[in-house]
């Protein structure tokens, strides 16, 4: 890859992952999801705070947003560029340029990337994490199993580069940004998902 075309498809990639979805729907209700909560603005905490159809628009709009920048470093770059893209879109929803650096935690974005390029991997990782949420109901650890296992997977199948360094590198923004959440996992104090709206 060319250093103009590395350039140009990172930042397009962190500026299209910097739209938060769940700060746009929280602030047209009058409210920061970034203050409520989890405090974080993905999908999980606006589906506790705000309901589940606004969660669930929230998780569409981060995919979406997800697989238009990896297609834009498909077009530029190929399978290096996408690869390449859908570090930066994650990177652009965890620490948002339009919003103080303070966004989510980037699985749903990591969701999309690794659905769209390893459709294999990332389909066999969905079902782990679905399978753990629904008998933990622990959405974070069910996070965090999509990303590992995904992770083996592909370095299993595929090798290490370049499939297997850029999901680790996946799996290390995954884990970072769910510290306290394993803090709290580990003292058994983690919130279980509900779809009830707070009121």
């Amino acid at each position: 890859m060319s250093w103009i075309k590395v350039i140009i498809i990172a930042v397009l990639a962190y500026l299209i992952g910097s739209f938060s979805f769940g700060i746009y729907l929280s602030a047209l209700k009058g409210k920061d999801i970034r203050n409520e909560g989890s405090k974080s603005s993905g999908a999980t905490n606006v589906t506790r705070v705000m309901g589940l159809s606004l969660g669930l628009i929230t998780f569409f709009g981060d995919f979406v947003k997800a697989v238009l920048a990896i297609l834009i470093g498909w077009l530029l770059e190929g399978t290096n560029g996408a690869m390449l893209a859908g570090i930066l879109a994650v990177i652009g929803h965890n620490w948002p340029v339009y919003y103080q650096f303070r966004g989510g935690k980037g699985v749903v974005c990591s969701v999309a990337v690794i659905l769209v390029l390893c459709p294999l991997e990332g389909s066999i990782a969905a079902t782990a994490a679905i399978a753990v949420i629904y008998f933990t109901r622990f959405v974070s650890l069910g996070s965090l199993t999509y990303l590992f296992v995904s992770f083996v997977m592909l370095l299993v199948i595929r090798g290490f580069h370049p499939y297997g360094w850029w999901s680790l590198i996946l799996l290390t923004l995954g884990i970072f940004q769910h510290r306290t959440n394993i803090s709290r996992l580990l003292s058994g104090k983690e919130n279980k998902i509900s779809f009830s709206k707070k009121t």
